[in-house]
């Protein structure tokens, strides 16, 4: 059932919910989660279960505030601490080393948890909500089947769980993409996932390089939506640049009804059955459009989904990810 998140009423039962162990749809800025209380071990295996994914593939941990992050971190590092400071709340997740005996079914059985606040006021007023009753962070990854395009609407939520669901809807989320994550567990910042969040003020705030997972030598500890195919809907992923766009339909058939193309380019198809969107010009209105666009394509039925590869600036390097890990699994 989908509930007005900017009800007192409705937040007042979900919290309930979550404190019986029951799973809801929680709107966060960068997408939604399906979220249980991260100290209930049987409710977040409910999680991976709904989900089909991995037991040992960790989940984010949601907490109200930086107040909240001694309750699952055993240590916080200096540049993690002025992550913190300038980025929480918002789209920023930062893995730290586990207290032992917390959360270990969310964080997958590993040493390291992930730990985000999220700036979206129905996720605030969850979690404070949820706080007075003892629950001290949500387990929450993307209220999705494991490997699918994230939902950015609880009208999404609704059509990958069904009705029974309890998901409080929030609108539209405002960056549409998940969140940055950092490891913080090296001795300095380690980009894990690009997201909204500029690597250049990631540096400034830090004073340090964020250096590339490659870059190290060491394992990456494991970490939520690193997996190399991810993000994808049913219909095949292809990124071309503008100019392969333009060759490939020059030769398209009748088999264009079948294929959907995302561009910023203008283009004239020959075939008018083609399903055309057009990509923004704007890094951050693409990254709010890119799963909403990923799911109308594929609720059309077609087979094959052809994007114009973003640009190479720092600014795509979020869509960039995202699309290349959905054409990773085709």
């Amino acid at each position: 059932m989908i509930l007005d998140g900017h009800d007192p009423a409705a937040i007042t039962t979900t919290a309930d919910a979550l404190v019986r162990g029951e799973l809801v749809g929680l709107p966060t800025e960068t997408v939604y989660g399906l979220a249980a209380d991260a100290g209930n071990e049987a409710a977040v295996r409910g999680i991976f279960a709904a989900k089909g994914r991995p037991a040992d593939h960790p989940l984010i941990v949601h907490v109200a505030s930086a107040a909240q992050v001694g309750d699952f971190a055993a240590e916080v590092p200096g540049f993690a601490q002025a992550l913190i400071d300038a980025f929480w709340p918002g789209p920023l997740t930062l893995i730290l080393p586990r207290r032992a005996g917390v959360a270990e079914a969310a964080a997958g059985g590993h040493t390291t948890v992930g730990l985000r606040c999220p700036s979206h006021p129905v996720a605030q007023a969850l979690l404070a909500a949820c706080a007075t009753r003892g629950v001290r962070g949500l387990a929450a990854p993307s209220a999705n089947r494991f490997g699918r395009v994230s939902p950015t609407t609880a009208q999404h939520v609704a059509q990958e769980f069904g009705d029974a669901l309890r998901v409080l809807d929030g609108g539209p989320c405002d960056v549409g993409i998940e969140s940055t994550i950092i490891d913080c567990t090296r001795g300095a910042p380690v980009l894990l996932r690009p997201g909204q969040i500029a690597r250049a003020d990631i540096e400034r705030v830090t004073g340090q390089r964020l250096l590339l997972k490659n870059e190290l030598s060491a394992p990456d500890p494991q970490a939520p939506g690193t997996l190399l195919a991810h993000y994808a809907p049913t219909a095949r992923v292809r990124l071309m640049d503008a100019r392969e766009l333009r060759s490939a339909l020059d030769v398209l058939g009748a088999d264009a009804r079948h294929i959907a193309v995302w561009s910023r380019a203008p283009l004239r198809p020959a075939a008018r059955a083609l399903l055309l969107r057009r990509m923004p010009d704007d890094a951050g209105e693409a990254a709010r459009q890119l799963f909403a666009v990923l799911r109308d394509f594929d609720a059309a039925g077609v087979r094959l989904i052809w994007v114009e590869t973003p640009p190479p600036d720092a600014a795509w390097d979020g869509v960039r990810d995202r699309l290349q890990r959905a054409a990773a699994a085709g």
